[in-house]
């Protein structure tokens, strides 16, 4: 038993209604020694990603309480965790608007088992980048000692500004919505309370770290922000 656990170095979640065919995806992935976790609603889903960590996410689009590109975005706005789509819904623009939302890849059913193995093994293999620094040339952000400079020159902001600019550069180029960038910030400590407070929070930043050259944040008016 020992040496078993010792070889789960990675964790799956699945997210498929079809019963039958989540047990036979979840069997074939525990055999490659994956530790699994199944989930056949979009809440059971969320639930488990609140107590857990996974390294990939396994989600079909059409679920009982929503769909898979929601719950993608809402778990992509809260963790690292890579996505491969696993779906009937072969339509082009279905499958652009999964890589869209950050996926890493999309498969349609029929599949075989031996390939979706495969492109998991891929994906989970794939050499993950540095995140504790970033650097244009004029911001420069190192996350692991809190430090951010702009120029040459330090530059001082709030622990929750820091809590958004962190979040908007882990999720950049991807829109996160008010709603889903404050329930974020919520469970991390930072309790802004509605949108106007969020909006003072970034504006303030924005001032900081931004120049006519050098614009960063984007305000999607309506939806929310993303990091350009």
């Amino acid at each position: 038993m020992v040496e078993k656990e010792e070889c789960l170095i990675n964790t799956i979640l699945v997210l498929e209604d079809d019963l039958e065919l989540n047990h036979t995806i979840c069997t074939s992935l525990e055999k490659e020694n994956y530790r699994v976790f199944s989930a056949d609603t979009c809440k059971k889903g969320q639930a488990l990603a609140r107590s857990s960590t996974f390294d990939l996410a396994i989600l079909d689009i059409n679920l009982p309480d929503g769909d898979g590109f929601g719950f993608c975005q809402w778990l992509k706005a809260r963790s690292s965790a890579s996505v491969l789509f696993l779906s009937a819904r072969d339509l082009e623009e279905d499958v652009l608007t999964g890589y869209d939302m950050g996926a890493e890849d999309y498969v349609t059913k029929p599949f075989s088992m031996k390939i979706l193995l495969k492109k998991i093994s891929i994906i989970l293999s794939r050499e993950i980048p540095n995140q504790n620094i970033y650097d244009d040339g004029f911001l420069r952000i190192d996350f692991e000692l809190g430090l951010v400079q702009t120029g040459q020159e330090n530059c001082p902001i709030t622990p929750t500004e820091y809590r958004i600019l962190k979040k908007l550069v882990e999720h950049k180029g991807q829109l996160l919505t008010y709603s889903l960038l404050l329930d974020s910030l919520w469970e991390e400590g930072v309790q802004l309370f509605d949108k106007h407070a969020l909006a003072v929070n970034i504006n303030r930043l924005r001032k900081k770290i931004e120049t006519e050259e050098h614009v960063y944040i984007s305000n999607v008016y309506g939806m929310g922000y993303l990091w350009k």
